[in-house]
């Protein structure tokens, strides 16, 4: 069972497997348009066609992405 943990210093949450006791950072919209290279629009299309990672709402003004995901989608694209 996951649980997310915000950090005091008000940093990016992350999820801990109990099972495995490995960290999942959660990356807000700022970093994952960073990482990534593309606009909020591009995001957001990309998703809608299914060509992207979905996000996950925490709240009704929380949408957060588990970073492994957008990690290997990363990767994806740069393997073609």
């Amino acid at each position: 069972m996951a649980e997310t943990q915000t950090p005091a210093s008000g940093g990016p949450a992350s999820t801990v497997d109990d099972l495995t006791g490995s960290a999942e950072r959660l990356l807000r919209l700022p970093e994952v348009m960073e990482r990534v290279g593309l606009r909020r629009t591009a995001i957001y299309q990309r998703m809608r066609e299914g060509r992207f990672p979905q996000s996950r709402s925490l709240g009704p003004r929380c949408t957060v992405w588990v970073e492994s995901e957008v990690n290997d989608w990363i990767s994806s694209v740069t393997r073609t």
